[in-house]
């Protein structure tokens, strides 16, 4: 089973992969993050020069993800793992070789609180410069985020709303893929 976590910067995503794996009951499961896969070096991937000429991976576009080992990944984990998790901005677009039954969720979450999440994250707790995200924001991503991560919501099997708690987040997937592999035996 290959569950994919799509949304948002900010969206919980990560955090409610955990909470999947405390709430499995599919078995063991194997989590990828998509922050794993991003290219880190110019030269491959999108990068951009912020005003101090810094050279900055655009996140948000999907040439910046090393989608062809993530896809390898994902098919290696397959192999082990009843349940792999696949979290990121774009983990709806992995597209593993070995078939699988699959379930793609989109977390949704009002604009304004991913920013305020990734401001937390960021800038409080990780001592990025506020002014340098903000910027980025206005600049870049809210505009990426339109048009790379909103399109992929119709491409879900599920929606759920990014502000319930992870707990409940895990209840509702885990029904739904007890939903879909009942459908996938009958």
């Amino acid at each position: 089973m290959l569950l994919t976590l799509t949304g948002g910067a900010g969206a919980v995503k990560t955090t409610l992969a955990d909470a999947l794996v405390s709430f499995a009951v599919e078995g063991p499961a194997s989590v990828l993050h998509g922050d794993d896969y991003y290219f880190t070096a110019p030269g491959r991937g999108i990068w951009t020069r912020d005003e101090a000429g810094i050279p900055r991976l655009d996140v948000g576009d999907p040439r910046s993800v090393d989608i062809e080992r993530l896809d390898a990944d994902t098919d290696a984990a397959l192999a082990s793992a009843p349940v792999v998790i696949v979290d990121g901005l774009l983990a709806r677009r992995v597209t593993p070789q070995r078939p699988c039954l699959r379930l793609d969720v989109f977390i949704d979450l009002a604009a304004d609180l991913r920013l305020a999440r990734k401001i937390e994250r960021k800038c409080v707790r990780g001592g990025f410069p506020l002014e340098v995200l903000l910027q980025n924001y206005v600049e870049h991503r809210r505009a990426a985020h339109e048009r790379h991560i909103e399109p992929l919501r119709d491409e879900c099997d599920v929606i759920v709303d990014g502000t319930l708690s992870p707990e409940t987040l895990a209840e509702q997937i885990w029904s739904a893929v007890a939903a879909q592999a009942l459908n996938h035996n009958s």
